[in-house]
């Protein structure tokens, strides 16, 4: 009888996960242009609810552009890495990491987004922090588009929803790639892709009171960045045949909230609609479900000649998606409703929350690897996965995490047991390794970090990074390569 070895493979990438937009601030600086995210306020909990605080509308942009809000914009700030990137990097190779995720910022290397030519300032940002990744043996895992359009792309063609912006994208995505065609090897198109259909301004710069109907152009939109996708996919290979070239799904696993055939089929219509995307991005087609949703809702995505065959032939080269928790349904309208990340769903009895009612579901993991592997074939890779917490800093300095441990803990145990399934998993990066605004609320206090960074939801603090104890836990996770979790 084979042994089951529920092991991580050698060369397994341990790593972490950032966007520029939360991490890089200097949102004015060398050139930059302004970008979608830059727009986004910081909204007090106490006046937005559970909510997130993402969608930004036209009359938003003209008042900040017309400099008459008095809003603050944590994203433009973030926590500075953008001077802080050889200290932050160092503590990353300190912890051992074998890859980090970070986004360009599109705007940074093109300031409106349809420029003819780069920002040498931005690229050579990106330059100085590459090389210190490769100085420290940390092998970059770079994400094009990570919830930051440019606003000029924006206020010009209302972003995504225009057909004109792929060219543009790929253009960005050319110069990217033949920099540093020598020193990265992963990409990944588009952050969250499936976002866009959740939060259009978010995932694709597209403001939606400029439109008739936002569901339709939501997933035309969609259409859109597939395109460019797969445009990226084959140039990507031309410029240097060993790229690595993946997508990347918040993927939201969704149970049945019990035994009922309706709550079943919601939750499979729930997964059909959440995988569409991979569906067409590792796939290659449009499938027959989400054929009917469109028949249903009345939308028609305009496609050009080429467009399918160009999704076939250009697939992803693996598959990295998003954890953070599992979604139920039910067709009972009165049951309890529960928050999540950009989504909500009925309560589910058997799994705890976090400080943000979030809800914790090890187990989910495995499962969603199952799914993913099963549907695909292809390699997978979770870029993010992490606990938002609040943290405390005692009176000698220390900030003891036990949670945040725990919940890593146990789904690393699960992602062991998916590759004893036989899935191919390649590797993993935490969200956030060190404290970040948050994509969803621009909050500070919702932590990550296994580094934390002194500064509050105002932005005051003196921006000192310090080790959490969950800093020497994961260092030791790498070491032994997942095998002491203790």
């Amino acid at each position: 009888m084979t042994e089951i070895k529920k092991q991580f493979p050698e060369g397994f990438l341990w790593g972490g996960a950032t966007a520029a937009n939360q991490v890089e601030g200097g949102f004015d600086l060398d050139g930059k242009g302004l970008s979608t995210a830059d727009m986004v306020k910081f909204v007090p909990k106490d006046e937005r609810g559970n909510g997130h605080a993402l969608d930004v509308t036209s009359e938003e942009i003209e008042e900040i552009l017309a400099g008459k809000s008095k809003a603050r914009f944590p994203k433009r700030d973030g926590v500075d890495f953008y001077h802080h990137y050889k200290e932050d990097i160092a503590l990353f190779a300190e912890m051992g990491f074998k890859t980090f995720r970070l986004s360009f910022n599109w705007a940074r290397i093109f300031p409106n987004g349809d420029d003819l030519t780069p920002n040498e300032a931005g690229l050579k940002f990106y330059d100085n922090v590459i090389d210190e990744l490769v100085k420290y043996g940390i092998e970059p895992l770079v994400t094009l588009s990570h919830y930051e359009t440019p606003l000029g792309l924006t206020q010009k063609y209302n972003g995504w929803a225009s057909r004109e912006v792929i060219n543009h994208y790929v253009r960005y995505a050319e110069t990217a790639m033949k920099r540093y065609k020598d020193k990265v090897k992963y990409w990944l198109t588009f952050n969250e892709i499936n976002i866009i259909a959740i939060s259009p301004y978010t995932g694709g710069g597209v403001v939606v009171d400029r439109v008739e109907n936002p569901l339709e152009v939501s997933y035309q939109a969609a259409h859109h960045q597939f395109v460019a996708s797969s445009k990226v996919v084959k140039l990507g290979h031309e410029i240097n045949p060993d790229f690595e070239i993946g997508c990347m799904l918040a993927r939201m696993e969704t149970y049945p909230a019990t035994n009922n055939p309706e709550d079943i089929l919601l939750a499979q219509h729930q997964n059909q609609m959440n995988l569409f995307f991979t569906d067409v991005q590792v796939g290659g087609y449009y499938p027959g479900f989400i054929k009917r949703y469109f028949a249903e809702n009345n939308i028609t995505i305009k496609m050009e000649d080429g467009d399918l065959e160009l999704l076939q032939e250009y697939p992803v080269d693996y598959l990295s998606f998003s954890y953070y928790m599992t979604l139920s349904v039910s067709a009972d309208p009165n049951r309890d409703q529960t928050g999540g990340n950009f989504m909500g769903g009925v309560k589910n009895e058997y799994l705890e929350s976090s400080d943000w009612g979030w809800q914790i579901d090890p187990i989910g993991l495995r499962v969603t690897l199952n799914t993913l592997y099963d549907r695909y074939q292809v390699p997978l890779f979770i870029v993010e996965n992490g606990l938002g917490a609040y943290d405390t800093v005692e009176a000698d300095g220390a900030i003891h995490d036990p949670y945040r441990i725990d919940y890593l803990r146990k789904h690393i145990e699960q992602m062991k047991e998916a590759i004893a399934d036989g899935v191919d998993l390649i590797g993993y990066t935490s969200w956030g390794p060190i404290d970040l605004i948050s994509a969803s609320t621009s909050e500070m206090s919702k932590r990550y970090g296994f580094i934390y960074v002194d500064q509050d939801d105002e932005g005051n603090g003196t921006l000192a990074r310090s080790r959490k104890d969950s800093f020497f836990w994961y260092k030791k996770v790498i070491d032994t390569n997942g095998e002491d979790l203790a």
